[in-house]
């Protein structure tokens, strides 16, 4: 059985009977359980009630860093995600690519997000793009050695898996490994440690092939977790196993029997 450790099922545009099929669609290729990340604490309350009632849904509370004109205060965040249903602290993190514009602010978020996750022995959810070293330094300055977390939707270089890996971090690998450009992410993942790998779609982006350009949802982390074991030289069964009991592991979310 699968896990999408990562999507937005508040993005996926849906009535709530489609996304119930939505779900449905998922659950009949194999994905048991799925984690909807929060990008805006001022959204949290409607994503929270759209996936009420879906027992296989777990969430996240944060502020992501292309969404600083939603930032927060630490109290604010801390007692937004001071709630038994909130399983992560995030989705957080540095975006210098897109928005280097709002350096100043994601820095003083993403040290919020930190500490909090820290008081609240949550795991972070880590969104990093075009900024390695700041991610790294903040993360070694703030992190509590029992904190841990995962690099989401993982795009960057073989050395900074390792030393995230090395801070109790877990990589995650969504649809973009599909794509014939990945080249140099497919050597990446090759060298992830099972014991140290999560999938995702990060739905409703990032389809992989071969649904790449339509709208991403859930069931397609199967194609997700059939090409990295591909990679790996592990079967899907194997695959699929081991991450999600990483999942299991990370968020300690209670496994339904």
């Amino acid at each position: 059985m699968f896990v999408d450790s990562h999507c937005h099922l508040d993005r996926l545009d849906k009535t709530p009977e489609e996304l119930s099929e939505v779900l449905n669609f998922a659950r009949h290729r194999g994905v048991e359980h799925f984690l909807c990340v929060s990008v805006s604490v001022k959204d949290f309350p409607m994503m929270l009630d759209t996936v009420k009632g879906f027992n296989d849904v777990s969430v996240s509370c944060g502020v992501h860093p292309l969404h600083q004109e939603d930032a927060c205060s630490y109290d604010e965040l801390l007692n937004m995600s001071d709630n038994e249903e909130v399983v992560a602290i995030g989705e957080t993190g540095l975006d210098y690519f897109y928005s280097a514009e709002t350096k100043s602010v994601q820095l003083t978020s993403f040290v919020d997000h930190i500490k909090v996750a820290n008081k609240l022995n949550k795991p972070l959810i880590i969104h990093t793009r075009d900024a390695r070293e700041d991610t790294l330094d903040l993360l070694k300055q703030h992190k509590d050695r029992s904190t841990k977390g995962v690099l989401h939707c993982f795009t960057e270089n073989w050395e900074m898996a390792q030393a995230a890996i090395e801070l109790g971090m877990y990589i995650s690998i969504s649809g973009i490994v599909t794509f014939k450009t990945a080249i140099e992410l497919q050597e990446v993942v090759k060298k992830i440690p099972l014991d140290k790998l999560l999938i995702e779609t990060d739905s409703p982006w990032l389809a992989p092939v071969p649904y790449r350009g339509k709208p991403n949802q859930p069931g397609f982390v199967r194609e997700v977790g059939e090409f990295i074991a591909n990679l790996k030289g592990v079967s899907t069964q194997e695959l699929a196993k081991i991450t999600t009991n990483n999942f299991y592991d990370l968020f300690a979310i209670k496994r339904a029997v």
